[in-house]
């Protein structure tokens, strides 16, 4: 790796992820980055000179600050969490991860002098409600509900945040407040509502997306790592949404426009028989999507997406229509 003597010395939590190896690549390649460790319970995606790879598990309290010390880390970026969650993964499995993981990195960041915490919170963090601001910024309340995981978790996390930014304020931190992230690969929960015939489509609900392509989410973490961008909370989106409508026309489809009562009847009834993994909870995820403002981060941080909301969609179509094509 080119680095520049006195740069960055960075620990990536999550760094074989999805969004953790991009993070990674991207910092390896900075000339302002001197040293890059990726800490994941799994092997590396793929071999990066003058990455160090090393077994991390943020859900074992004490394990992180000795190899803090021992890389002499003074930046640590937190990309450790349970996104998508498998049929077989339990909620207390994503709590150990999500937060309890985040206080154990937070720990071992004070505990070995880290100088600055960069953490993926989550758009979900502000919660999914009817009266929610649109768009949101970020001095609006986090309100992320108890009854989704990881709305709720992305909440406490920042609770902790929040009160160690009193009692730690020698830790800088860099909070990011992402919204759906789209890439070539991705595949998740939120795409998987597009690969229906007809996507469901509340009636009387617009669902709002926004989307922040996988380059622009890496870009703002190097930023707040190497490019100087301030301490603080930012949204982290394209400009502009996308409508469930719009979603559809984009791929060729038409939606399936249900009223909320039935899908909500419908649910209720699935998960009674165990046939949905969700119950009538999920229609709060689908219709109140957190509709975030960019201007801070644009503005204040200094980081300009390079595609807005409706480019992201229009650029994974492409790659999904690629893979598609090869079979």
């Amino acid at each position: 790796m080119s680095a520049a003597s006195g740069g960055r010395r960075v620990y990536v939590t999550g760094g074989s992820g999805f969004l953790g190896s991009n993070v990674v690549a991207a910092l390896a390649a900075h000339p302002g980055v001197e040293l890059v460790v990726s800490g994941d319970l799994r092997p590396p995606r793929r071999a990066i000179d003058g990455v160090v790879a090393v077994h991390g598990d943020v859900t074992e309290p004490g394990t992180l600050a000795p190899q803090f010390r021992e890389h002499r880390i003074d930046t640590v970026v937190h990309l450790a969490s349970i996104v998508n969650p498998g049929a077989a993964t339990t909620v207390e499995q994503e709590y150990a991860v999500d937060v309890e993981g985040s206080r154990h990195v937070l720990d071992a960041c004070v505990e070995a002098g880290v100088g600055r915490l960069v953490v993926s919170s989550s758009g979900a963090a502000y919660g999914y409600y009817a009266d929610n601001p649109m768009p949101l910024v970020e001095t609006d309340a986090l309100r992320g509900n108890d009854t989704f995981p990881y709305s709720r978790h992305k909440r406490l996390v920042e609770e902790m945040l929040a009160e160690a930014r009193v009692s730690h304020p020698e830790l800088e931190q860099v909070i990011f407040r992402i919204g759906t992230i789209l890439g070539p690969t991705v595949g998740n929960q939120i795409t998987a509502l597009w690969e229906a015939d007809r996507p469901l489509e509340i009636r009387g609900a617009a669902s709002p997306f926004v989307f922040a392509w996988v380059d622009d989410v890496v870009g703002a973490m190097v930023h707040a790592v190497a490019g100087g961008g301030p301490a603080g909370a930012y949204n982290v989106a394209g400009d502009g949404v996308v409508t469930v409508r719009e979603i559809a026309a984009a791929m060729g489809k038409r939606t399936r426009r249900l009223p909320a009562w039935v899908l909500s009847l419908g649910l209720r009834v699935g998960h009674a028989l165990k046939l949905t993994v969700h119950g009538p909870e999920q229609l709060d995820f689908l219709r109140y999507r957190p509709v975030l403002a960019n201007d801070r981060l644009t503005g204040e941080f200094g980081y300009v997406p390079g595609r807005t909301s409706r480019e992201a969609l229009d650029a994974y179509l492409e790659a999904r229509a690629e893979r598609l094509a090869a079979g």
